[in-house]
């Protein structure tokens, strides 16, 4: 009997008293991880852009801060709106551009002009922000490739 008993401890690896070792991490190969659907982008024209027309880069403004969105090569379009060469505005205020091969988010970071207007007004806080703009397309996804302006930095007072 204490052979057995020894035998069948030894066999679950712990000794009497102990607690039991950690589980080493599982891990899965690549190939049986789910894969994230790749949504369809669309394509942007050669040469297209995005950029700030207003605020400047470096500039002290005042709440509400007035955005003019500039576009070059493609037109604006409300969101849902699939007319090609076409997309609407978002900006991006104090953060990285998004995953770009996914629709963008809609935060108080990422903020959305579906409407299909070329210019805003914000209220921001004082103090010093980042601004960048995203073109979406009709379902908020980035172009390919994506349409995106130079961060700028600006000052509200």
């Amino acid at each position: 009997m204490p052979l057995v008993l020894a035998l069948l401890l030894g066999a679950c690896g712990e000794k009497a008293g102990e607690e039991p070792a950690a589980a080493a991490p599982q891990t899965k190969s690549p190939a049986a991880a789910p894969a994230v659907a790749a949504l369809p982008r669309t394509p942007a024209p050669e040469g297209a852009r995005v950029f700030f027309v207003s605020p400047a880069d470096g500039a002290t403004v005042s709440n509400p801060v007035r955005i003019v969105f500039g576009i070059e090569g493609m037109s604006v379009a409300p969101a849902g709106d699939d007319t090609p060469h076409s997309g609407h505005h978002h900006v991006i205020i104090d953060a990285d551009l998004p995953d770009l091969g996914m629709p963008i988010p809609a935060t108080e970071n990422y903020v959305h002009f579906g409407d299909g207007r070329t210019e805003t007004e914000l209220t921001l806080d004082p103090g010093k922000h980042t601004l960048q703009m995203l073109l979406g397309d009709h379902m908020h996804i980035p172009h390919d490739p994506p349409l995106t302006s130079g961060k700028i930095t600006i000052f509200v007072e």
